[in-house]
């Protein structure tokens, strides 16, 4: 291994939606193999995403995707399970990072000296890896519940609250990976904690 500072870069997907866990990456870049085109995933199409990922999957010296799931999600709040999945994709890496550089306002407890950027995923190349990978990830994952729960539409909107998922939430009710903590599924089972009669 080449005497190089091991930086590691950390972002998630998926905290807004109302379905689905919560996933993040964590990614030590090989400043000798630079890939072109790394951005915050947000910002590029899928093609560009799926493009992309083989390539940090080839040139990273290494990487990692993890999840926390939805009843984590629910007793922990989303905010600690993203910071638990932050924590699993860096412990999931071949090699120990010497610095852990975060997307955001929060870094996970991992005993390695970290940093949290915000808007990192737009300005750190390791964490733009990152989000690629935990964007799709996310996604592939989504896309399998869609079907094993076809009538919510995740395929569409992989989870968010859409006006087409509220709508389905509605018609079919909560399912077992809609998140119960979240206010628009939470009203749906507790109607009269918001001045709803019950359907």
């Amino acid at each position: 291994m080449p005497d190089i500072l091991l930086v590691c870069g950390v972002d998630e997907a998926g905290r807004g939606p109302l379905a689905g866990p919560v996933s993040a990456a964590a990614v030590i870049l090989d400043p000798d193999h630079p890939i072109a085109g790394l951005a915050d995933s947000k910002k590029l199409s899928a093609r560009q995403r799926d493009q992309l990922v083989p390539l940090i999957h080839e040139r990273a010296l290494a990487w990692a995707v993890a999840y926390a799931d939805v009843d984590e999600i629910d007793s922990l709040n989303i905010l600690q399970a993203t910071l638990l999945a932050m924590r699993r994709a860096v412990q999931a890496l071949h090699i120990q990072p010497q610095q852990i550089l975060v997307d955001g306002l929060y870094c996970p407890q991992t005993g390695i000296p970290s940093r949290a950027i915000v808007k990192g995923d737009s300005k750190v190349a390791a964490i733009s890896a990152a989000s690629i990978l935990a964007k799709t990830a996310r996604d592939a994952l989504m896309l399998q519940l869609h079907e094993q729960y076809p009538r919510y539409g995740f395929a569409d909107h992989k989870g968010y609250p859409t006006a087409a998922h509220l709508a389905a939430l509605r018609e079919h009710g909560v399912s077992d990976v809609h998140r119960k903590s979240f206010r628009p599924v939470h009203e749906l089972l507790f109607p009269f904690k918001y001045g709803q009669p019950p359907d």
